[in-house]
């Protein structure tokens, strides 16, 4: 088998069988094929996609380059959620003890951010001695003990993916629905959850921007889930602006906790009470979407969820006295404000500014090298189809970095107002599964 023969039959839209699959990850990871051969063939796929049965075979695939995670010691129906990432995502942080709170167990691995703020693990390490680097004996025990944990990605899961998308990122071949959808879904089956819930961005602080691209990358990693003996729900979630009220890392935990707390902050609670129920229907603790998702309202108002949270925070070494405390979460030196500059209706919000805004004032990294500042973040005052008058404040911002002028500058990029209020948008677009 030659790689060669291989590229030429994907470029002139030939279906690839699993054998060759296997020759060509294998043959990838182990270095044997060069990197320019592997462009070549992303371009191919690119161009020409890959039917169900080749995307199902490459994730399998990639799984298979690496470490894959028993979590046969935890007890019950292990149920994971994925998202595609955004603006003010704190979701993960609501939607795991709600789920945990009804003893469904949540063994979660999670990645740092890179961009607008830090990824799960990076906000939860706002909590001073919070440890995200759990032994497998830790990490099975606690979760056994309270349902829940949250670690950062250990072992050697999915080498493959990671070369492949190294070699994406270079090659202009980012965006193709089976490569991102292959790539997700090896991360999480090689994660070892029973059953995955992914919550699927779509808007201007989304990775697919679009209603349809979103959905074509939905009923993509559902099919794979499905060939691959996976149950598989994906709930498509608005992402046109910043999810809740709060951006940054410490912001996004107050924000998260005062939800569990029984604050309405309408998109979170609703998104997360979705994601949730999907989640308690596949662990088979609920019969139907509609059950799960009232039983989980009325956890989230009694604080059951919110002591399922101080469990773990205090588990995994963190203070948990900030769950009750939120003023002793980090706190800038700086603090500066947006305002209107005409009076009418905030008519839009670029999320993906918004997230700009919020790393240039320390809350994300540029460069994987860079260090968070937990305190830094953006409190939104006004969203879209707000009233507001000259001189309003639209938006607080946190820093320890005294100059704020470039983040401001993103600020004004982000919102527009105009002068009639804009129709809402629905927060869940659709439901495949």
């Amino acid at each position: 088998m030659r790689m060669v023969d291989l590229i030429l039959k994907k470029r002139n839209g030939g279906e690839l069988n699993e054998e060759e699959i296997r020759f060509i990850i294998e043959g990838f990871t182990n270095e044997t094929i060069p990197d320019y051969q592997m462009s070549a063939l992303s371009m191919a796929i690119y161009f020409n996609g890959m039917t169900e049965k080749e995307t199902a075979a490459l994730t399998m695939e990639m799984v298979k380059s690496g470490d894959v995670i028993d979590l046969s010691n935890i007890q019950g129906k292990k149920v994971d959620k994925h998202s595609t990432g955004g603006v003010g995502d704190k979701i993960s942080l609501i939607v795991a003890p709600l789920v945990a709170s009804i003893g469904i167990p949540v063994a979660k691995m999670s990645g740092r951010g890179l961009g607008h703020t830090g990824g799960t693990i990076d906000k939860l390490e706002s909590f001073p001695g919070f440890n995200v680097e759990l032994t497998e004996e830790q990490f099975t025990k606690q979760v056994n003990d309270i349902k829940m944990s949250i670690i950062g990605q250990t072992g050697n899961l999915t080498p493959a993916d990671k070369r492949l998308y190294a070699l994406r990122d270079v090659t202009a071949t980012v965006d193709s629905i089976p490569l991102i959808a292959s790539s997700i879904m090896s991360k999480k089956i090689a994660a070892g959850a029973d059953s995955i819930v992914l919550d699927v961005k779509t808007g201007s602080g989304a990775f697919m921007k679009s209603f349809d691209d979103a959905k074509a990358l939905a009923e993509e990693m559902v099919a794979i889930g499905k060939n691959v003996g996976r149950q598989t729900v994906a709930v498509i979630t608005d992402m046109d602006q910043p999810l809740g009220f709060e951006i940054g890392n410490a912001n996004e935990v107050k924000e998260a906790i005062e939800v569990l707390s029984g604050k309405d902050v309408n998109d979170l609670k609703t998104i997360a009470l979705t994601i949730a129920g999907h989640m308690a229907v596949l662990g088979e603790f609920y019969p139907t979407f509609d059950e799960a998702y009232a039983d989980l309202e009325k956890r989230m108002a009694d604080g059951h969820a919110l002591e399922v949270f101080r469990q773990f925070v205090a588990a995994q070494g963190g203070d948990a006295s900030l769950v009750d405390d939120l003023s002793k979460l980090p706190q800038a030196k700086y603090e500066t404000t947006f305002v209107a500059k005409q009076a009418g209706y905030v008519e839009s919000i670029i999320a993906d500014e918004v997230g700009v805004a919020a790393m240039l004032l320390g809350a994300g990294r540029a460069t994987k090298d860079d260090q968070l500042d937990f305190a830094a973040g953006i409190t939104l005052e006004k969203k879209v189809g707000d009233k507001v008058e000259a001189g309003d404040v639209i938006a607080v911002l946190r820093s320890n970095k005294e100059d704020m002028t470039s983040a401001l500058e993103r600020m004004d990029h982000a919102y527009t107002i105009g002068a009639t209020e804009p129709e809402a948008r629905p927060l869940v677009h659709a439901v495949i599964q």
